[in-house]
């Protein structure tokens, strides 16, 4: 056990060398928790996706540093990714625990028409919208929307309208 603490040395006081393993362990352990989080957890989803990168991250740096136990950190971030697989798999089964968590997808412009209401809600400018629309359909006018939505995990999604309309 000796050989343990010379090479991931204990509290706060780490080598260089110390830190370096511990920094190459976690990144072993990060790849791991990484693959069991799931695709979604570090595509473009949601902010729900986006709170385990962050505490994943901030919470795995701890143990590199010695702040925190080691073996703790380890195991508590273990403990929230099951938890984040967890909520995503109830999230998919149950829509009223989908919107709960994820939230809704709001329409910003439908019949000709901008939505102000909801753009104030989601502090959207009617740039940010024109934006959207050069982004997803390469326009720079309404002509050919039939409605934009702000989607849960912040992106714009552009209908257009059919031929016929």
């Amino acid at each position: 056990m000796n050989w343990i603490e010379k090479v991931f040395g204990h509290g706060e006081d780490l080598t260089i060398f110390q830190m370096c393993m511990r920094a190459l362990v976690i990144y072993v352990i990060a790849i791991i928790y990484v693959r069991m989080a799931g695709k979604r957890a570090f595509g473009k989803i949601a902010s729900f996706d986006n709170i385990i990168v962050i505490t994943l991250g901030a919470m795995l740096s701890r143990a590199i540093v010695g702040i925190s136990p080691f073996v703790h950190v380890v195991a508590s971030t273990l403990v929230l990714v099951i938890f984040h697989r967890f909520i995503a798999w109830v999230t998919q089964r149950n829509h009223t625990m989908g919107k709960i968590v994820k939230g809704e997808p709001e329409s910003l412009f439908k019949n000709g028409e901008i939505n102000e209401k909801n753009l104030r809600k989601n502090l959207i400018s009617r740039r940010d919208l024109m934006e959207g629309i050069r982004l997803q359909l390469n326009e720079n006018k309404f002509d050919n929307v039939d409605e934009v939505f702000i989607e849960r995990n912040g992106e714009f999604s552009v209908v257009k309208k059919d031929d016929e309309q």
